[in-house]
């Protein structure tokens, strides 16, 4: 396809690529929350279903009183843990928002033949043909040119995503999946959505970094053509841990996570003991020296200190969540001789106070 062919087929797209900066995998660490939007839509989608939500919102720490209040925000945590609960009991990944049912584990299956695709573009032309034989629910098409890419998906009864929860949530993991496997961001150029903007459209930049229209023929994202090429870095060992956390790492804040960050991190999040923990301590779990692990993890630009502090604000952010820990507990937990200390490290974590937080 010529440039001026390119320029008609995805207007005000083709312009933006030669200003994007090459991608880099840096870390941010900043805490993300979502919506109550998302929590409403699950819930709703239960109801019509007939199940009750009850047991789905107790497992994700939500109290139903919550649901009301439209500005309040959830944690990645809670709305993992939610969405967990639904495909369990529901055993639909398309939580009864798509026509017939996608059983529960359809993903898993798909993820574990992506794995061996040799690159970003196999990866998308794989999981258009999966989804497309094993679900009626939704139609996708992959499409690449000379120097953009995109996937389009159309919903066969868009009227049964009312809260257009399953377009954002599968929109996003179509973006995130394939990133994760290549181990650093797709940039997006832009994404399009075939309904109106709606109410909480304020989640869009959180979500999906780049400029959005409504009312578009299509659900479609655009990205750089050439980013097809970058092959798959991770491997069946790192997507048994990616899915047995999903869908947690795709709330969040895109990590791309590089080898010994992950492992370190792996090794410090399953034991609230861990501020006890050394560096010498988790060069030993890993089987080499401390001096070694420093040299890698300033290699991948990151520092022991500096995980470890993840893992106090993760932590902290579960026993928050537990009603009958005072937070004078939880920061004693987290190796704080003062609470104060633990609410100013807290407050500069997540953007607001522990005590806030808990209410």
């Amino acid at each position: 396809m010529s440039d001026t062919a390119e320029k008609l087929a995805f207007p005000d797209i083709a312009d933006k690529i030669a200003k994007l900066p090459l991608p880099v995998c840096a870390m941010s660490f900043d805490n993300q929350t979502a919506s109550i939007h998302y929590a409403c839509a699950v819930v709703n989608a239960a109801r019509r279903l007939g199940h009750d939500p009850a047991p789905m919102l107790e497992e994700a720490a939500i109290n139903p009183g919550l649901l009301t209040k439209t500005e309040m925000r959830l944690t990645p945590e809670q709305l993992a843990k939610l969405l967990q609960a639904a495909w369990r009991i529901e055993d639909d990944e398309f939580l009864g928002m798509g026509i017939g049912q996608c059983r529960h584990g359809i993903f898993t299956l798909m993820a574990r033949q992506a794995i061996h695709c040799g690159n970003l573009r196999a990866v998308y032309r794989h999981l258009s043909r999966f989804y497309n034989l094993v679900s009626g629910a939704i139609r996708i098409e992959f499409e690449s040119h000379e120097k953009i890419a995109s996937l389009s998906m159309a919903l066969t009864a868009p009227e049964l995503d009312q809260d257009h929860m399953l377009v954002d949530f599968l929109m996003l993991i179509w973006h995130r999946f394939p990133s994760w496997l290549i181990g650093q961001r797709i940039p997006l150029l832009g994404i399009d959505f075939a309904f109106s903007k709606p109410a909480h459209a304020k989640e869009y930049p959180l979500l999906f970094p780049c400029p959005a229209r409504f009312d578009q023929p299509v659900n479609r994202f655009y990205f750089p053509a050439d980013r097809l090429s970058l092959p798959v870095v991770q491997t069946p060992e790192t997507l048994r841990r990616h899915l047995r956390r999903a869908p947690l790492d795709w709330f969040q804040r895109q990590h791309y996570y590089q080898a010994y960050t992950r492992r370190v991190l792996d090794a410090l999040m399953p034991d609230q003991d861990f501020v006890n923990l050394q560096i010498e301590d988790i060069a030993a779990m890993l089987n080499i020296t401390a001096r070694t692990l420093r040299r890698k993890l300033t290699e991948e630009k990151t520092a022991f200190q500096e995980l470890k502090n993840i893992a106090r604000r993760d932590t902290a952010i579960h026993l928050l969540s537990q009603r009958h820990l005072p937070i004078s507990q939880i920061a004693h937990t987290l190796g704080y001789t003062e609470t104060a200390s633990f609410s100013r490290a807290f407050k500069e974590w997540t953007g607001t106070s522990p005590q806030r937080f808990k209410r």
